[in-house]
């Protein structure tokens, strides 16, 4: 079982957002049995909480679930037991860096990953709404992460 965790601030907009986009995507590609999909947040302003309202209009607008997602902080404990480890910004590698989690391979910024990609970081839209530009940046950053995981399965004889 491949494990994937989305790291944001506080885990209300943009790790939601990428945490259905990608479960969506990893239902679509008959997955789920391989891959799970979790998301988390630096702080807990929010813990508990669903996804927020920007969050949800633009994934509702996409025909895409949010169901059982809600907002939860990350702990240091869990970090190894996840394969890949993808943030939002670099504000988010940093704060897993203080618990002890180092950039690698395994673990990134999403963008990092679209070497055509001029932005790194997904910006975020609590305090400005461009949640429309959010999900296209996750869903090009998705898009790219599960082509890599399917290779990763295929190379180890799991598809």
């Amino acid at each position: 079982m491949v494990r994937v965790l989305f790291i944001c601030l506080g885990n209300i907009c943009r790790s939601p957002m990428a945490h259905a986009v990608f479960r969506d995507m990893v239902e679509k590609r008959g997955l789920s049995d391989q891959i799970l999909v979790e998301s988390a947040g630096i702080g807990n302003w929010h813990a508990g909480e669903p996804p927020h309202r920007g969050t949800r209009s633009i994934l509702d607008e996409n025909g895409i679930s949010y169901t059982g997602i809600h907002s939860r902080q990350v702990t240091r404990d869990e970090l190894p037991s996840f394969d890949y480890v993808v943030a939002m910004d670099s504000e988010n590698m940093k704060g897993l860096k203080r618990l002890g989690l180092a950039s690698s391979n395994r673990v990134f910024r999403l963008l990092d990953i679209l070497p055509q990609s001029v932005e790194k970081d997904v910006p975020d839209p609590y305090y400005d709404g461009r949640f429309d530009v959010v999900y296209d940046l996750v869903q090009k950053g998705c898009t790219e992460l599960l082509r890599r995981i399917e290779i990763d399965l295929a190379g180890s004889g799991n598809t």
